[in-house]
């Protein structure tokens, strides 16, 4: 890990398009400023975590876990339509 001191107004560059500027120190709490390109995910780590969380959760699941029915209107059956098993 980088280790870096910087005053409010001074800011540290990544990989020539992100740039992290530190805009006020108040007490124990530092507000950053990152400038970024639109395709550059920005997340507080503790957001980017439960996003990972969900989306493992999501390639785990299977189709019976998927309550697909509930999103299908439900429609009376007609004289041509076969009879439902039990």
């Amino acid at each position: 890990m980088l280790v870096l001191s910087r005053r409010a107004g001074e800011s540290v560059v990544i990989a020539d398009d992100v740039v992290v500027t530190v805009l006020e120190v108040r007490g124990d709490v530092i507000r950053l400023g990152i400038d970024a390109p639109r395709h550059v995910r920005v997340h507080r780590e503790e957001v980017y975590r439960e996003v990972q969380k969900a989306n493992q959760a999501a390639a785990a699941a299977s189709v019976e876990d998927l309550d697909l029915g509930s999103l299908l209107p439900r429609r009376e059956p007609g004289p041509q339509d076969p009879p439902r098993a039990p």
